[in-house]
């Protein structure tokens, strides 16, 4: 029976604060499945899915790959400079394209022009990984940030600029929905601390949760490869 016919309210497209947007089932049942491809061949090595540190010491329980620029605790580098050294995978030309529909999906009506989106991070949450509150802080360019989820829902709570506190408010997204964020929100904490394992489409494949992360880093590429500011990863 058709999923939707269990939903007691429609899923719609939802401003979740000023320049906050929530598309629900944005992706469609197959670009879900090339992405998981595609997100799979990314993490292969060189350059591949790594557990990231922290400045502290602690270890993040999602792991990640990086395109087009590596980002690292905190700042960006040509290279997996705490991984395995090698030069970062190029970010493909048809993922920054889709980081621009999903920008004119999010804000239908808008008269700007979507920046090119040169940087990709790939998450990827197990079981009982999480991410604690944070800022995408790190980049030059004031574009908004897009969010994909694939795979396991989860509880994506969206703070305010000022705090990791609150106010926020929980979203659940499921595997196809689409988050942006930017304007008076591209500075938003946010995180995830809950992943319902094992509410995966079967169709798809996927034990697990995945979130690419597109930005436009508006960087000097001569000069990474030093520590940045405080942030984490989206």
């Amino acid at each position: 029976m058709d999923e939707e016919l269990f939903e007691l309210f429609p899923r719609v497209r939802t401003e979740i604060a000023p320049g906050a947007v929530h598309v629900p089932d944005w992706l469609a049942p197959d670009r879900q499945r090339e992405l998981v491809e595609a997100c799979r061949a990314w993490a292969r090595p060189p350059a591949g899915l790594r557990t990231v540190r922290t400045s502290g010491g602690g270890t993040m329980t999602a792991r990640q790959v990086c395109l087009g620029l590596h980002w690292y605790p905190y700042g960006y580098a040509t290279t997996a400079v705490d991984g395995d050294g090698a030069p970062v995978k190029p970010m493909p030309r048809w993922l920054a394209e889709l980081g621009r529909a999903a920008v004119g999906a999010a804000y239908e009506g808008s008269s700007a022009e979507p920046a090119r989106y040169d940087i990709a991070l790939v998450n990827f949450y197990e079981a009982g990984a999480r991410m604690g509150m944070h800022r995408d802080a790190e980049e030059k360019s004031g574009a908004p940030v897009v969010s994909l989820s694939l795979g396991d829902t989860c509880v994506f709570r969206f703070g305010n600029t000022a705090s990791r506190g609150r106010p926020y408010r929980d979203v659940e997204l499921r595997s196809g929905d689409l988050f942006v964020f930017g304007g008076p929100s591209r500075l938003a904490y946010h995180g995830v601390p809950k992943v319902y394992a094992g509410t995966a489409p079967p169709a798809l494949g996927l034990t697990g949760r995945l979130n690419l992360t597109l930005r436009v880093g508006g960087l000097d590429r001569s000069g990474l490869g030093r520590p940045g500011r405080p942030g984490r990863p989206g």
